[in-house]
């Protein structure tokens, strides 16, 4: 027995074509209708999926929670720039320190910690959250490169606050041990001099320091910090103590009455050391006070700031 066949007539509307045909057996005709409910029951499930991932409670919840991240996200990065601003005011504060302390200046694309640059790290479609929800994938990403920088640069402003911090110690430490007030109180009896006429040996020699009139006893005291390197008694200078500050500068006290201090000790400016007296070869009660210099004497007024000299 033949199968039995069916034809579909199609008819151009407002045409003069003849009428096509098309022949289909009866398992044509179900495999067709097969194939086409197949198709529409994936679209209605698909379909079905969609308004049931944003009708359900869970999926408004997670709806609303995406929401409310990306609004975190979005306030996170607005204080991230604040916070840039002010580190990009804390680093321009750090180059005028520098300048003061006598460091070179930060090179600026350092002091940028390479932010923006060819390792910067780039977002792509592999992201996990990007894929899920861009919007949320680009606010977050945004986020993590921005504290990935201020960490970076904050690294900088620290290894640069560290610099500086040593370099004041190092000055501190170096002006501390300057000379720079005068020893005692009194009246300046003699100057510095490469040629002066000595009162008792009645020659013109040189004079390597300055002579101060003071009563007998008055204090002497260092005119920096030091260590105490010598006490002695010399022919001329009679009772003698040198004090040595440290980076080549030492210290010499003549005609001493005595000393108030051991060798080897530790002393800070303005420290009692000893006092005046009329020891050696001197012509009443005075200090004589000499400065060297990687061992050659200098005038100690070049290192006395100005107001401490006496008249």
């Amino acid at each position: 027995m033949a199968p039995r066949r069916w034809t579909l007539l199609v008819v151009p509307e407002g045409s003069t074509e003849s009428p096509r045909s098309f022949a289909f057996t009866g398992r044509a005709l179900r495999t067709l209708a097969t194939g086409a409910g197949v198709v529409s029951l994936i679209a209605v499930i698909g379909l079905s999926a969609a308004i049931t991932s944003y009708a359900t409670p869970s999926g408004r919840a997670a709806r609303a929670d995406a929401q409310e991240l990306g609004a975190e996200l979005a306030d996170m990065r607005q204080k991230m720039s604040l916070l840039q601003d002010t580190i990009r005011a804390i680093s321009d504060r750090d180059e005028h320190v520098r300048m003061l302390a006598g460091l070179p200046s930060v090179d600026s694309a350092v002091r940028e910690a390479g932010i923006g640059g060819p390792g910067t790290p780039q977002l792509n479609s592999d992201n996990a959250l990007y894929r899920s929800n861009p919007i949320l994938g680009k606010l977050a990403f945004g986020a993590r490169t921005d504290i990935d920088g201020l960490i970076r640069r904050a690294n900088i402003l620290s290894a640069s606050f560290a610099e500086v911090s040593d370099t004041l110690s190092r000055n501190v430490q170096r002006l501390a041990s300057t000379p720079s007030i005068m020893p005692t109180a009194g009246w300046l009896s003699s100057h510095f001099s490469r040629s002066r006429f000595h009162p008792i040996l009645h020659i013109s020699r040189p004079h390597e320091g300055i002579d101060v009139s003071a009563p007998m006893g008055s204090p002497v005291v260092a005119p920096a910090s030091a260590t105490v390197m010598r006490i002695a008694r010399e022919n001329g200078y009679g009772l003698v103590l040198e004090l040595n500050h440290g980076n080549g500068i030492v210290t010499k006290f003549a005609h001493l009455s005595r000393v108030a201090v051991k060798q080897g000790q530790r002393v800070t400016r303005g420290q009692l050391v000893a006092n005046v007296g009329n020891s050696g070869l001197s012509t009443g009660p005075h200090l004589h006070y000499e400065i060297h210099v990687n061992g050659k004497v200098v005038d100690p007024l070049t290192y006395v700031l100005p107001g401490a000299i006496p008249d």
